[in-house]
């Protein structure tokens, strides 16, 4: 048969299910990742190796190799005798991230404001536009996902790569606490909200609206994730016990 020099394309992975296609280490380093933030890995928890490969549909071998990273990551630790842990993130350690996550995020949107193009400017409306309408709907991981899907791209629109590496990191280490702050009903309005603000400056290129919107967003998102905890946020103390780990 001829070769008509064109490549065969992969077929589409499919992220809500088995494991199908693409570069299989990133689908499952992403997969496990998403796990951890919504809690289905929860913190402290052992993972089951035979389980989660059965679940996925891969063998050890890449499952391992992704704990290699996620462990790099800060998001699992590699313990002997008992494999691979979720990490535990402190209510100290969590609000010094977002504390150095909101100025770098603040540094961002000032930025994409000065570098991001029309065409990815309108890209970024639309990314919000369909994360409202799985707010509407009360679909919360698949508004998450999109959630910070749209930080992530407004850290990219900086052109700064530097920021964006740094960024990464406390980014990978945070989405499960990110991703609790949204639990009460009050929490998610007030973070839609700044969202609503955020994409009307970044669309007008406010530099300093944007810089301030995200920098504020983010500080009120360790007060939003300690009430969800039962945390004091300025003491760092558990209003409740039993919601203490």
């Amino acid at each position: 048969m001829a070769n008509t020099g064109r490549a065969e394309q992969p077929p589409t992975a499919d992220l809500g299910g088995r494991i199908e296609w693409r570069s299989l280490h990133e689908t499952v380093v992403s997969r496990l990742r998403d796990l951890i933030a919504e809690g289905q890995l929860p913190e402290g928890s052992r993972i089951i190796e035979r389980e989660l490969c059965d679940q996925l549909g891969i063998s050890r071998t890449p499952l391992r190799e992704a704990f290699k990273v996620l462990a790099s990551e800060g998001l699992v630790e590699i313990q002997p005798n008992r494999g691979a842990v979720v990490t535990r993130l402190s209510p100290r350690e969590a609000h010094d991230m977002l504390a150095v996550i909101a100025r770098l995020e603040a540094f961002a949107g000032e930025l994409a404001c000065l570098h991001a193009t029309d065409a990815e400017l309108r890209a970024l409306r639309d990314m919000h536009d369909r994360m409202m309408a799985h707010y509407r709907n009360r679909e919360k991981p698949e508004y998450f996902r999109l959630n910070q899907a749209i930080h992530v791209e407004i850290v990219r629109l900086a052109r700064n790569d530097v920021l964006r590496a740094t960024h990464g990191r406390l980014h990978a280490r945070m989405k499960r606490s990110r991703f609790r702050g949204n639990d009460l009903p009050d929490n998610w309005a007030a973070a839609v909200a700044d969202h609503e603000e955020l994409i009307v400056a970044l669309e007008t290129r406010n530099a300093r609206l944007a810089h301030d919107v995200l920098r504020q967003h983010l500080e009120a998102s360790w007060t939003r994730l300690a009430n969800s905890l039962g945390i004091d946020p300025a003491t760092f103390e558990w209003t409740n016990r039993e919601d203490a780990p």
